[in-house]
């Protein structure tokens, strides 16, 4: 029995890649039926162009394919900045494991051996959406802190950054040795070339990628205030995401999955940690450093 998502939300967007059409049909329905809008591609050049034109929520990938293989394929999907968030899951028919490190050395999340299984398919993309959605709630939410964020991977380059910590950096992103800072042992230091501009390595997240956290050292008065919004749990952090965003506690209730009570108790916790009395106010300072 398919899970059915709830008909009520965003139908989430899937992009199904596969070079045999044949094999498309039960898969592309069996999404339909379980809530998701699917865009189709045949080849690797095609869905690059097809993630131009669409914002999807995952990616369903053949490691097998004419011209751009899959793994191809993602290697340029990840090395997109608007589009290296997205979870790439491959469909794959070789099992063996030099495959498998191949799927993910190439910035896939997971992976299901065809024939799919849609039972498993549908699980997995449900866990990789969420927890898509859950890290960008918290890398924005950093943001609204007036923070940023970057992902260094092992070879000292830039694999993911926030909006925040783009347009703190802007163009001289390439010009830094972060090979170098992440060597350094002391716990915060500042930015080579950027005296204003403060970096803290808060260690490794995974896949080898190493989160460093930025901010403004010169802060206008009040600002303060929003620093300590990096007090803020990840549940509060999602919460004031949303507030930033204009929804209600009902919307937001039902977007975390929690009661309206609940919401309102986050709230109370994150006016104290903002220094503000009034969800207005709080709105203010989410809107003010929300990348949208």
């Amino acid at each position: 029995m398919h899970t059915k998502m709830n008909s009520s939300a965003v139908r989430p967007i899937i992009l199904l890649v596969d070079d045999t059409p044949s094999s498309l049909g039960h898969l592309y329905q069996s999404l339909e039926n379980a809530g998701y809008s699917v865009v189709v591609a045949l080849d690797g050049k095609s869905a690059l162009e097809r993630l131009e034109l669409v914002l999807v929520d995952a990616v369903l990938l053949d490691a097998v394919m004419p011209g751009l293989s899959g793994f191809e394929t993602c290697q340029r999907i990840k090395a997109n900045p608007n589009l290296a968030h997205l979870p790439v899951i491959f469909m794959t028919g070789l099992a063996e494991t030099e495959n498998i490190v191949n799927a993910f050395d190439s910035g896939g999340v997971d992976y299901v051996v065809k024939p799919v299984r849609v039972e498993e398919v549908l699980a997995r993309l449900q866990t990789h959406i969420r927890n898509a959605r859950v890290a960008r709630l918290a890398r924005e939410a950093v943001d609204v802190a007036g923070f940023g964020v970057v992902l260094i991977d092992s070879q000292g380059r830039v694999a993911w950054q926030s909006p925040q910590a783009r347009a703190l950096l802007g163009e001289d992103e390439k010009d830094i040795d972060f090979l170098t800072l992440l060597s350094s042992t002391e716990v915060a230091l500042s930015l080579p070339g950027h005296g204003d501009i403060s970096i803290r390595n808060l260690g490794q997240v995974g896949l080898g990628e190493t989160m460093l956290l930025l901010a403004q050292n010169n802060l206008r008065n009040g600002d303060t205030a929003r620093l300590q919004a990096a007090a803020l749990t990840q549940r509060e952090s999602e919460v004031l995401s949303w507030v930033a965003k204009g929804k209600t506690n009902r919307d937001i209730a039902e977007i975390l999955g929690m009661s309206p009570r609940t919401v309102n108790k986050h709230l109370e916790h994150i006016f104290d940690k903002l220094g503000v009395e009034t969800r207005s106010a709080a709105a203010a300072i989410g809107a003010r450093f929300s990348p949208d």
